[in-house]
């Protein structure tokens, strides 16, 4: 459903643009131009939603290779049910449990996706000093306004 809003999105944006061109009169380039415009900005937010996956993505990987030492940790995680947070973002709970007898911080990186499984955006949590043979929460809140059903996973975790 977070594509189909995407979709909504970008109509809506083209909409827009073509009523803007209809009700303000046309200009010298006539319907071609008020079409070319609406596909620009159709594109437009397209663009920009691809970049920041592709930056989130980036910063994330950053954040899990720097770990040195750390020992690979998704069956240690749990994640509860997303909800919407202020501002259209999306958050979950996430839950830790350290199966280690030190205590140890957890960096999880969690996808946000649509319904048909695409990821939308992805964030890394980090929970700090969690108690050996303990259990600790955080929250994961996406980087950007999401909409529609919006479902999350964890891709990476890193103990250490």
């Amino acid at each position: 459903m977070a594509r189909r809003g995407m979709r909504d999105m970008v109509r809506g944006t083209a909409v827009a643009v073509v009523a803007t061109a209809v009700l303000g009169g046309c200009s010298d380039d006539g319907a071609s131009g008020t079409a070319s415009q609406a596909a620009s900005a159709a594109s437009s937010v397209a663009s920009e939603a691809g970049a920041a996956l592709a930056s989130a993505s980036a910063e994330a990987s950053r954040t899990l290779d720097q770990i040195k030492g750390g020992a690979h940790a998704r069956a240690d995680v749990k994640l509860g049910t997303t909800t919407s947070a202020s501002g259209g973002r999306k958050e979950v709970p996430v839950t830790v449990t350290n199966p280690t007898s030190e205590s140890r911080t957890y960096a999880v990186q969690v996808n946000f996706k649509d319904s048909h499984g695409k990821v939308l955006d992805t964030v890394v949590a980090t929970v700090s000093d969690v108690a050996g043979h303990g259990s600790k929460n955080a929250t994961a809140l996406s980087n950007r306004e999401l909409s529609g059903d919006v479902t999350t996973s964890v891709a990476r975790a890193m103990r250490y």
